[in-house]
Parts: C-alpha cells; structure tokens; sequence
C-alpha cells in the first residue's frame, strides 16, 4: 500500500497549498459563512462570534488571494459590497462540512481529554 502522506513532504505538494488556506484560524469559519449565500462584511462579523473588523478582513482579502472568495462591489449609493464562495470556493464546502461533523461527534472526547491533561497538570503528575 502506498503511503499516501509521502508526497505531503515534498516542498511542493498540492496538499500544502489546500493546508495552507484553511488552517488560518478563521478561514473555515468564514467560508463555512459564506457556503450558504453571499453576505456583507457586517453580517459575517455579526455571524461569526469572536472575530474582530480587522481580522475578518485580513482573512477575507487572504482568501480572496487564493480564490476561494470573491468580492463584489456594487456602484450604489451607499456602496455595497457584498463576499461569496467562488466555483473553487464552493468545492471546499463538503471537506468543511466533514470537518464540522467531525467536531461535533468528537468534540466531547477532545474536551474530556483537555480536562484531564489540564488536572494532570495542576495535580504534578
């Protein structure tokens, strides 16, 4: 059998790329966000708790650098502009969706593991 994580640590892997987008701590969020219509830049802050304006904006331009999302400014006044998934983008959506269910199977277990390698910790063992 092939290991399939081999070429994983050649320099220039596609996985790495595909790692390198999403494992900012707030890219999956946003794009999970963003996989059910588009959305101005105060609906996603008001949707997703705990990200700052600047943040969120960092985080959309990067992604917006890779592809995943598009930015559309609409010539109204007041100006508009609106993010949304491009067709690259939307091809994330079912890795993002197997990684939340797989958090909420196994978000217990990992919160129960924390716990106790936090009382190890404070106990000294």
């Amino acid at each position: 059998m092939r290991d399939s994580a081999g070429s994983v640590f050649l320099a220039d892997c596609p996985a790495r790329l595909a790692i390198d987008i999403i494992t900012n701590k707030w890219a999956v969020v946003v794009l999970f966000a963003l996989s059910r219509e588009p959305r101005r830049h105060g609906e996603l802050v008001d949707l997703v708790g705990g990200i700052s304006r600047k943040v969120l904006t960092q985080t959309l331009r990067r992604l917006q650098s890779y592809g995943p999302i598009e930015r559309h400014a609409y010539a109204e006044a007041p100006p508009r502009v609106e993010y949304s998934l491009t067709d690259l983008g939307q091809t994330l959506t079912e890795p993002i969706a197997a990684l939340t269910d797989w958090a909420k199977t196994y978000g217990p277990a990992v919160a129960d593991f924390q716990e106790a390698a936090q009382q190890d910790t404070t106990s000294g063992t």
